[in-house]
């Protein structure tokens, strides 16, 4: 490790601080199914039935009995079977039901041969293919059972995932209340999208790309704006938010610049711990608590905000709606091209991966830069680079984080 970085705070220890002590929003309230998407459950999801409720045929085809079968002889329809109306009665002795898809297996029966496998005459079917007990029927609860565990709390529910609670007669859910969270900017030189630019101003993408984020992660954004570099309007800005958001996100001014305000200010109406981190992009980083809520100061460039939030806010985030899984995937891939570092920092590259011959390869992107947010455009994964590695050669093995669906989805 080099000298210069020996005092800066490792990326695990950070992340581990971050969630000591923080628990889940015990908050909560029901949704019909129609409103629960992206919404985190509060409790189990009990299953209240058997799915399937019924035996069933998994094929158009015949329901016969296997002692019935009798390769000399024709097996005469008894009648048939439908999905939704079921063969009234058991199936008679040495005959077989005509059944459809999704229609209950007749009592009596304990196969079903498709009607492929069979060939009909005036007499009625002669089978062509040997059938075994059981044969495609589909049994009850075989799919879910009655009383099981669908969903645990600390779940969010997906567009996959609410089909299923309606195929279970589910229209109402129990949630998490929203994570409520106040963000905004702070720099003289950022302009928001849509107006002018002057001299040695810039628009301000952080802001609203993290607002775009916590949306995608179903929290309650309250946007405060651009603050200027006015340490009275900084102060009202985090009063401001502190009382109306369980958790504040600030970018820029957590630096050590002359007009960076954001240190003074939090000193004066929090508990706040400024970091100086072994990562790159996103050395500098401001965690702590408000009075009312938790703050984590971004820096400023884009790449670096992006950054930062992946790895740093969104396990905290995760944590806070009671969500339990694991914040990303990671996976191992082979360099389709050398990668430049220096030991002392673990890097986040962004590259763009792909399974290819047989193996996952990944493509590091040439501009690196954290103030080059387009390699996000053309990016779908973090190269995790460890802090004492250095400068890696193409065909040699990296981890990768696949971007999280927040940054990913429509």
């Amino acid at each position: 490790m080099e000298p210069f970085t020996a005092d800066l705070l490792s990326i695990e220890d950070a992340q581990a601080l971050l969630l000591r002590g923080i628990s889940p929003l015990l908050s909560s309230h029901t949704l019909t199914i129609n409103e629960a998407l992206g919404w985190v459950t509060a409790e189990p999801i009990i299953s209240p039935l058997n799915v399937p409720g019924f035996d069933n045929s998994a094929m158009d085809g015949y329901a016969l009995r296997l002692t019935d079968i009798d390769a000399e002889h024709v097996l005469p329809i008894a009648g048939q079977a439908f999905a939704g109306k079921p063969y009234p009665a058991p199936l008679p002795a040495g005959q077989v039901i005509q059944i459809m898809t999704g229609a209950p297996i007749p009592e009596g029966c304990d196969a079903v041969i498709m009607q492929e496998h069979t060939q009909r005459t005036a007499q009625g079917i002669e089978l062509t293919a040997t059938v075994s007990a059981g044969q495609n029927i589909r049994r009850i609860g075989e799919d879910i059972q009655q009383g099981q565990v669908v969903f645990d709390a600390g779940v969010r529910l997906k567009v996959k995932d609410l089909p299923l609670l309606a195929s279970l007669g589910i229209n109402r859910v129990k949630v998490r209340r929203q994570l409520r969270v106040a963000i905004f900017s702070t720099g003289d030189e950022l302009v928001s999208p849509g107006e002018s630019l002057t001299t040695g101003q810039i628009y301000d993408t952080n802001r609203f790309s993290i607002a775009l984020m916590l949306q995608r992660l179903n929290c309650k954004v309250i946007d405060l704006g651009i603050i200027p570099d006015n340490k009275t309007a900084l102060s009202e800005a985090f009063h401001q938010a502190d009382q109306q958001a369980d958790l504040v996100i600030s970018t820029g001014g957590v630096s050590v610049g002359a007009a960076d305000y954001t240190r003074d200010v939090l000193v004066e109406c929090g508990d706040i711990t400024f970091w100086k981190l072994a990562m790159k992009p996103g050395k500098p980083f401001a965690f702590g608590r408000l009075s009312e809520s938790l703050f984590c100061g971004l820096p400023g460039n884009p790449v670096s905000a992006v950054v930062t939030f992946c790895q740093l806010v969104y396990p905290m985030i995760l944590r806070l709606q009671g969500i339990t899984e694991k914040p990303f995937a990671s996976y191992r891939a082979v360099l389709t091209n050398p990668i430049a570092k220096q030991p002392g920092r673990t890097e986040f590259q962004r590259g763009h991966f792909l399974f290819q011959d047989g193996e996952l390869r990944v493509t590091a992107e040439a501009k690196q830069g954290s103030h080059m947010f387009s390699t996000f455009t053309h990016a779908n994964c973090f190269i995790c680079l460890p802090r004492e590695s250095s400068s890696l050669a193409q065909g040699e093995r990296v981890a990768i984080q696949p971007f999280p669906d927040f940054l990913e989805g429509a």
